[in-house]
């Protein structure tokens, strides 16, 4: 058997996992979405400053994914998240649907209107597997280079909203704004583009008003 027929098999099996996890959370009229990164560009800091603004007024689990700690998980649980789940891949690169799945048996979601699942920090493997989630959204800094989309269009093309973290750090850095605009929305055209800081809280308003209207009932 080919390595091809394999990981189509393995991606099959994790799409058919995904689809059921994407319907109970539907049903319960929770949103969910994962957040892919590079390690580093602020997944966890963006929480952080999300359940300590958001906390009170949006009921939001997280699932926190980590190749080999749960310090982020501990970040979040310190910062006031009420339901927190660690997910320790044990040195995978990503996590799948199954892992979710089995995480989500462990949370009480009753009352909750949002799931964080925060990835591993990668921008190659997380594109190709399906969680259950409604989107993703990836997650940029300007330590790193204006170039990301291009380098790992597939991220990009499958995500919905692009964060750019660390606009405090622009004039230290040799990034460019207008730049990674350009070459994300050249990979993807309906890419909702959010530039924050973490750090400052500037550009946080416009993530928050984002949260609000998703889990906003229709």
């Amino acid at each position: 058997m080919s390595k091809v027929t394999v990981q189509e098999k393995v991606l099959s099996e994790n799409d058919r996992l995904a689809a059921g996890i994407r319907a109970r959370l539907k049903a319960r009229g929770i949103a969910s979405l994962n957040l892919v990164s590079s390690p580093g560009a602020g997944k966890t800091s963006l929480l952080e400053r999300t359940i300590r603004s958001l906390g009170g007024e949006i009921p939001m689990a997280l699932i926190a994914g980590d190749v080999q700690t749960e310090n982020d998980a501990d970040r979040l649980k310190a910062a006031g998240a009420r339901m927190v789940r660690p997910i320790v891949t044990g040195g995978a690169c990503h996590l799948d649907a199954r892992m979710v799945e089995r995480a989500l048996a462990e949370l009480s979601l009753d009352g909750y209107r949002l799931l964080f699942i925060e990835n591993v920090g990668n921008l190659v493997c997380p594109s190709s597997y399906d969680l259950g989630e409604d989107m993703k959204v990836v997650l940029v800094s300007t330590t790193e280079g204006d170039d990301k989309p291009l380098k790992y269009p597939g991220m990009f093309r499958r995500s919905s909203v692009m964060i750019v973290n660390k606009t405090d750090l622009l004039a230290h850095c040799d990034f460019n704004l207008d730049r990674v605009r350009a070459n994300a929305l050249r990979i993807n055209g309906q890419l909702e583009i959010i530039e924050l800081s973490c750090r400052t809280g500037e550009g946080l308003e416009r993530w928050y008003d984002w949260l609000r209207r998703l889990v906003r009932p229709t």
